[in-house]
Parts: C-alpha cells; sequence; structure tokens
C-alpha cells in the first residue's frame, strides 16, 4: 500500500503546478506559498493532514484567524489560496471533494484606488533634471508609466527590442505570461528618444545589459529602485501625496475612462484578464462626475 503525500510534499508540488503549468510570476507563487504555509501550521499544530481536514475545520482556521484579528482582506486571500489549493488536489484525484467549495469568502471593505490630479502628474512628469543621465531615464520612466498604464514589473522588465519608437508601441510581458502590446503618445516616444541617445548609454558604459532602464551600475533598474526614484520626486515638487508607481496605472485608466474611452478597451490596454477587474475605475469616473456635479450644478 502506498504511503500518501505529506502536507509539505503536496504543497511544494502545488507550488510547481503554479509556476511551470499555469505560468504564475515567482512574487505570486511567493504569496499563495506565505498563505497556504500559514494554513499547513494551524493543520500542523492540530496534528490533521491537509487531506484529513473537512469543511468545519477550516471554518475553525478562518475564525481563528479572525479572532487573531487579521484583516478581512488577508482572511479572504488566505481563503482563496486554500480553495486554489483543494481544487488543484481534486484535479490531482488526491481528494474526492475540496472542504473549502462552502465556505464564503467574508466581505471585503472596496477601496477606490488612488486617482493622481493632473496638475501634480505635469509637475511630477517635468521634475527630473535633464543634464543628467539619470535625469532623462527618470523622466522617461515615469512618463511612460502614465502613457502606458503597465505595472511597475512590466516595466523594469522590458528589454529594448521590446519598445518600437516608429510605430509608438511597447510589447510587455503580464501576469500569467501573457503578452500584450500598448501604443505610446509622442510625449512618451520623444523622452524615450532623449533617453536612449542622451542617459543609457552613458549609464550603460561599465556593462552590457538589454535592459531598457539602467542603474548608476549599467545594471537592469529594479522595481524599487522606480518606487525610490517615484518618492524623491513628489517630495521635490511638494506633494504630500504618497502615490506608488502602481497609482500611475490608476490615474492612467482613469483618466481615459474620463476622456470617453470604453471600457473594454481599458481592460485590454491594462491586460487585466477580467472586465470586472477594470470596472472599479469606473466608480472613480462615476466618483468624479458626482463631485463636479456637486459643485457646479445652482442647487447641488
Amino acid at each position: 500500500m502506498s504511503t500518501r503525500p505529506t502536507t509539505p510534499a503536496l504543497l511544494d508540488e502545488y507550488l510547481d503546478h503554479l509556476r511551470v503549468e499555469r505560468g504564475l510570476s515567482e512574487r505570486t507563487i511567493a504569496a499563495y506559498a506565505s498563505d497556504l504555509a500559514g494554513l499547513a501550521e494551524w493543520l500542523g499544530r492540530a496534528e490533521v493532514h491537509v487531506l484529513d481536514a473537512d469543511h468545519r475545520m477550516l471554518r475553525r482556521y478562518l475564525a481563528d484567524l479572525d479572532r487573531a484579528k487579521y484583516a478581512r482582506r488577508t482572511i479572504a486571500r488566505r481563503l482563496a489560496a486554500a480553495r486554489s489549493f483543494y481544487r488543484y488536489l481534486v484535479m490531482r484525484g488526491y481528494s474526492t471533494a475540496s472542504p473549502v467549495a462552502i465556505l464564503s469568502t467574508p466581505r471585503v471593505p472596496r477601496y477606490l484606488p488612488t486617482v493622481a490630479g493632473t496638475e501634480l502628474l505635469t509637475r511630477l512628469l517635468d521634475a527630473p533634471d535633464t543634464t543628467t543621465p539619470q535625469g532623462l531615464r527618470d523622466r522617461a520612466i515615469l512618463e511612460l508609466l502614465y502613457a502606458t498604464g503597465i505595472r511597475v514589473s512590466e516595466l523594469t522588465g522590458l528589454d529594448l527590442g521590446d519598445v518600437d519608437l516608429v510605430q509608438g508601441l511597447v510589447t510587455v510581458m503580464g501576469k500569467g505570461s501573457r503578452e500584450r502590446t500598448v501604443p505610446m503618445h509622442p510625449t512618451a516616444i520623444a523622452r524615450i528618444r532623449a533617453y536612449l541617445s542622451g542617459g543609457r548609454p552613458l549609464l550603460g558604459r561599465q556593462r552590457v545589459d538589454d535592459a531598457l532602464f539602467l542603474n548608476r551600475l549599467g545594471t537592469r533598474l529594479t522595481s524599487g529602485g522606480v518606487r525610490r526614484l517615484l518618492d524623491r520626486y513628489l517630495a521635490e515638487v511638494g506633494s504630500e501625496a504618497a502615490l506608488t508607481p502602481h497609482d500611475l496605472r490608476h490615474s492612467f485608466a482613469t483618466h481615459l475612462l474620463e476622456g470617453g474611452a470604453d471600457l473594454r478597451t481599458v481592460q485590454e490596454l491594462l491586460g487585466h484578464v477580467a472586465l470586472s477587474t477594470t470596472q472599479i475605475y469606473t466608480h472613480v469616473s462615476t466618483k468624479h462626475l458626482r463631485d463636479v456635479h456637486k459643485g457646479a450644478h445652482p442647487r447641488a
């Protein structure tokens, strides 16, 4: 009689499935690993194998998280990870049914994304000192983030061959290894040209790297480096707003919708698989319309 795999072995197998078969990023896999490690630890203390846990036990697990004052969003995320894990176990024949299937997801408060105003964005995008290689790079980075709505990880993953300045297109590798092509407006194209001619050659003198955006050592700029430079320029323009690179993505989407773009087009540009993910921006636009109406209508 064969011995069934241990809980850690099943977790490792599932994470390999996410990596190899589903093509998820290492960052996403690490998030799944962290959430499922919490479940495995809880089951371990109860001396219960993951295949022996029923829906009552998993409900107690969620209740313990609630008593420990975990945020509802965290509890919902951990439940989603468990749901995906047990779905895999059923698919592979380790289990006949998922004990998570009948559990309901906690209601999570929905927060509207932060959107920068156009006046702040104008000051921010023009803040870098273009007499330096770093300034030319930073101006191109900030402009490209707002011009295309790409994620910071997609931006730092760009190679020289991913940008077509003649056609005005940038090709990015998004979540789940899904490739998409996004158009750039003339200002973004001009700023990337300026960086490629007067900035990148000086940054890349010490080493040869195919990365589009280089750090001072001549190697690929990291997502953390982009966040730090954004913080620096926000401080320079005297903004108290705590904007992130992802907030520039939110601003891109919201401003497109306010300018008349349709939701499906914005979905394609952002690389969202589900339209429901993009629909959050319609709420932002509606809030903007209500604010304008309230401030402009004589009887508002």
